[in-house]
Formats: structure tokens, sequence, C-alpha cells
């Protein structure tokens, strides 16, 4: 299933690929012929041939093409398991794209490959992004990163079990999911709480943690604090209070992908866990009624959720400034930003796509969602280095949970690391 890789993953060796010396040019109609062409990589959102992304590109294409006859755009969709690889090894031969729409841009940035987004857009567009995911698009304050698709996570819980438990409302604080949980057990639920801490996505479980105790992966001036106090409390509890109790059910965090919570919550056998939007889809298609609520935090509802962003970027290598502004200009449209984001239960990134769906009653499932992107928390997508400490934290932050685990010690540990390749980055 393509959609389990959307949103936020890094792509694997693009530091490597963005530094290779550039080569040859291409992606431009020929010498004289008066007509640009375009080459964009994207990625397929799509779990089947007949939901496919290509449709949706094809569509646009069509459409643009229509109204600009003197710019054609060639659209080559892959699979998330293979974009970022296609990408980086274009880019390392000296062919980049001219657009590319993919999980992670800061590496190709800091490289200095691709455009800045203020040299591409009308202001009336650059102004549409949503202030919360434009930020998380910049490098040392300029933004390379132009949002795509986002999401942001609430607390899923299954409506029937909870009746069955007496259990009358979401839990809003830590204690209340404990106690919500233990009824869950008591009254034979398999999996009380999902807990993911597997490879598939461990950073984002792992955050959304560390915000509702009040911490995070950065301050607010964008340094590394992984290893803060309030973080290595959220693994502690979770450790004792949730994983100790046996109410993350008979499986290992630490192996736990997030998939497999989904599936078995959409089999009946999970009681709760934090979810996106698609979970919606996947629910409804097995007959799964539920509830949505903000996360809980450590003595209150959550004060932040997490926010994902996928990204497009637009390669300096051609030249062809002006035909991509134009072509983006159209892409982040209000009716071409709703007709893809709708096709996949994905949020808007523009401000006005996102309140013409929240008014929209078809998508009111999407409303807390939504009201939630404005204050969200992204990866520190910009930063260079967080290829590796999202790679650290898949393989480490799964044993900080398991009986003896050690959070302070690991999270220090990671925090080093990080520190430590930020810092070769900026050749400190």
């Amino acid at each position: 299933m393509q959609r389990r890789r959307f949103l936020g993953m890094t792509a694997a060796g693009a530091a490597t690929a963005a530094l290779a010396p550039t080569l040859t040019a291409c992606g431009s109609g020929g010498p004289g012929s008066g007509t640009k062409k375009l080459k964009l990589i994207a990625a397929d959102y799509g779990d089947k041939p007949s939901n496919s992304s290509k449709k949706y590109w094809d569509a646009l294409v069509r459409d643009f093409e229509d109204k600009h006859s003197k710019i054609k755009v060639d659209v080559e969709v892959y699979s998330w398991t293979e974009v970022d690889k296609k990408v980086a090894d274009l880019v390392a031969a000296g062919k980049a794209p001219d657009l590319a729409q993919i999980g992670a841009y800061a590496d190709y940035a800091a490289a200095g490959k691709l455009y800045s987004v203020d040299q591409l857009l009308t202001v009336p567009t650059q102004a549409e992004f949503i202030t919360s995911i434009e930020k998380a698009g910049e490098v040392h304050r300029v933004q390379y990163g132009m949002p795509f698709v986002s999401s942001t996570r609430l607390l899923f819980c299954n409506k029937d079990l909870f009746d069955k438990a007496g259990i009358v409302k979401a839990p809003e604080s830590w204690d209340e999911l404990q106690a919500a949980a233990k009824k869950l057990q008591a009254n034979g639920v398999k999996i009380p709480f999902g807990l993911p801490l597997g490879p598939e996505e461990a950073p984002a479980e792992t955050m959304m943690w560390f915000l509702s105790g009040g911490g995070g992966y950065t301050d607010a001036n964008g340094g590394y604090t992984i290893a803060r106090t309030e973080n290595a409390k959220a693994l502690d509890w979770l450790r004792d209070e949730l994983v100790g109790k046996k109410l993350t059910g008979p499986g290992d965090p630490a192996r736990t992908n997030r998939q497999d919570v989904f599936d078995a919550f959409c089999k009946g056998d999970v009681g709760m866990l934090n979810g996106h939007p698609t979970l919606m889809q996947q629910a409804k298609a097995k007959g799964i009624k539920y509830i949505t609520a903000p996360l809980p935090g450590i003595k209150g509802k959550s004060k932040s959720t997490m926010g994902v962003a996928d990204w497009m970027m637009a390669f300096k290598q051609n030249g062809n400034r002006d035909q991509i502004g134009t072509f983006l200009d159209f892409v982040y449209t209000t009716q071409n930003v709703l007709d893809f984001t709708g096709q996949y239960d994905l949020l808007p990134v523009t401000s006005s796509a996102s309140a013409k769906m929240h008014a929209d009653d078809n998508r009111k499932e999407l409303r807390p969602f939504l009201e939630q992107l404005e204050n969200a928390e992204f990866y520190p997508a910009d930063k260079t280095s967080w290829a590796a400490v999202s790679k650290a934290i898949k393989e480490k932050i799964g044993d900080t949970v398991k009986t003896g685990g050690d959070a302070t010690s690991v999270l220090s540990e990671i925090e080093r690391e990080a520190n430590s390749l930020e810092n070769a980055s900026q050749g400190r």
C-alpha cells in the first residue's frame, strides 16, 4: 500500500546525491522552438491503479497546457518506495528534474540546487500558504520547500469497544488514557492502546508523545532539544504506565509499525491509537465506528499536535524559472489543491482551500484535523541532519519503553549525534 509512505518521511541518500557535481542540463524544448518542456517527478498517493496520482497529474497538465501553449509538462509518477531515490539519482547524474514532489527538500536546498519560493511564485500564491507549514519549508529563514499536502494527528477511539467497557468520553490526560486502557483491558480488548514505535514511523509517534508532555525535538530557535527532561519523562511514563502494565497489547512496540495498529484497529482489536485522516477511510471500509479527539496531554488536552507535510521543490539546473513559476501558480489554485487532497483525505496547505474544505459538510470529519493545522508543529525538516536523526530514532527509541529502558541515556546519545551532524553541516 503506497500511502503508508506519505507525509514527511525523509529521503534516504538525498544528501549525497544533492552534493554530487552538476553535469548537463535537460528539460527544455529544442533550440528556437519557443516551447519549454518541464519535467516533474511526483509521488503516488494511491494504493491501486484506479486511484493512482498519475490520473490527477494527467488531468491537471492537460488543463494547464490548454491555457499555456508554450509550456509543456512531462510528469512521471513513482511509488513512495522509488520516488526519492529516482530524484536523487537524477540529481547525482546531473539531470535534475525541473520539479520534484517528494518527502524532503533540505539537502537539495543546502547544496544550492533549488530556487527559493519567492523566485517562483506570485505574491498572492505565496501568501496563500498556511503559516505553520510555510515556516517548515524554510532553511536559514529562506523558503525553498513548498508544502504540497499536509496532515495532523488525533486520538482515534473504537466507539463500540468504549461503550462495552463503560467509557463515556475520549481521555483528555495521560491519567485518563491509562484509566480507559485499563477498562478496555479488563473487558478483553486485545490492544487497549496501539503504540507503534517500530521502524515505519517511530519519529512521528515519539514526537506526538513529546509534544503532549510539553517537550519536542527542537526549541523555539530551532536547536535540538531531544534530551530535554520532558521528553525523557514521556518515555518513562510510556514504559511504566502503559507498556509495563500490558496496556499496549502482546506485541513489542519497538517492532510495531503504524500500519500494523491501523490494520488491528480496523479488525476491532485496538481500543485507542494516534492516527491521521487516512485511518478514517480504512476504518469505514471495515465497518468500525470511531470517535476522534485531541491528543491527551500530561495534565489535560495536549497544547500542540504534530503536523506533517510533503514537499514540492524546483531545481535551478535547467534555468526554467519563469515557466516553473507559471506552472506552480496553477498547481496551487484552490480547486486544484482541493481536487488532490479530497481524493486522499489529506489536508490542504493553502488558506483558501482549507477554508473551503472546512465549510464543506461532506468533509466535516476532517474539520478537527484542519482546525489543528495552524498551530501544529512539524518535523525539523529544514535540517540536513534530520535524515540521520530520524534513522537513529527509528533504531533506538523503541528500547526506551522496554523493561529497564533508559530514556535519558538514549535521548542524550541521539542528541549528541544530532548536534554533531548539524555542526558539521554548518561548517562548525
